[in-house]
């Protein structure tokens, strides 16, 4: 029978082939284990690696605080201004009420009455609660000492709209100007700098609060 001949003959291949493959992947096995062992005699016994220990690293400690910003901060402790002193033992006894720190001359307030020195900067208190007033006052001093600024104009109103029409904010600007030691002199301005309700303010040159040049 042919078919069956032929069919034998297949197997018979088929099983040739398949020794053979097996015996070749023997040899390539054998090949690839005396490659390994020439290699581990060539060099010799290998250590492995040593991994170096991590260094820890210690947390960055956060930035220290500004030296200005601090002493902002206190500034803000140093600068308090009373609402309980009383400057009419310092003021001139004139209808502008002008003040001069005891030491400095007449004629600085005299001069500072023509316009002699130009106004630098301005802050506007009217309308202003006699606390938030206070406070706004402190903050753009101190900020006009840091710009090196001399000649202010503090406008603190006429008091019309106010309970009675009395003028609140003008007597108690005057009572927290006198306590500023920054403050060397004061008067009423022109009136065409705003009269009555504003007050035209010196600074000393260079002027640093104490606690601020250490």
């Amino acid at each position: 029978m042919p078919a069956l001949g032929a069919l034998r003959d297949a197997l018979k291949g088929e099983t040739q082939r398949r020794d053979r493959e097996r015996a070749a992947a023997a040899v390539a096995q054998r090949e690839v284990t005396a490659d390994a062992d020439l290699f581990r005699r060539e060099i010799g016994a290998v250590a492995p690696l040593a991994v170096p220990p991590r260094a820890t690293l210690p947390r960055n400690p956060p930035p220290p605080l500004p030296v200005q910003t601090r002493l902002d901060e206190e500034a803000v402790l140093h600068e308090a201004i009373s609402d309980e002193f009383d400057p009419e033992v310092l003021l001139e006894t004139d209808e502008t009420l002008s003040y001069c720190r005891p030491g400095v001359s007449q004629e600085v307030v005299r001069k500072l009455r023509r316009g002699d020195w130009i106004v630098q900067a301005q802050i506007d208190l009217h309308g202003m609660r006699r606390e938030e007033a206070r406070e706004a006052l402190a903050e753009f001093i101190r900020e006009s000492v840091k710009r090196g600024l001399r000649c202010l104009r503090v406008i603190h109103g006429k008091g019309l709209g106010s309970i009675g029409k009395e003028p609140v904010l003008k007597g108690k600007v005057r009572a927290w100007l006198v306590q500023k030691s920054e403050v060397i002199a004061f008067c009423q301005a022109r009136p065409h700098d705003g009269g009555a309700g504003a007050v035209v303010v010196l600074l000393q040159p260079g002027a640093l609060p104490a606690h601020a040049k250490s």
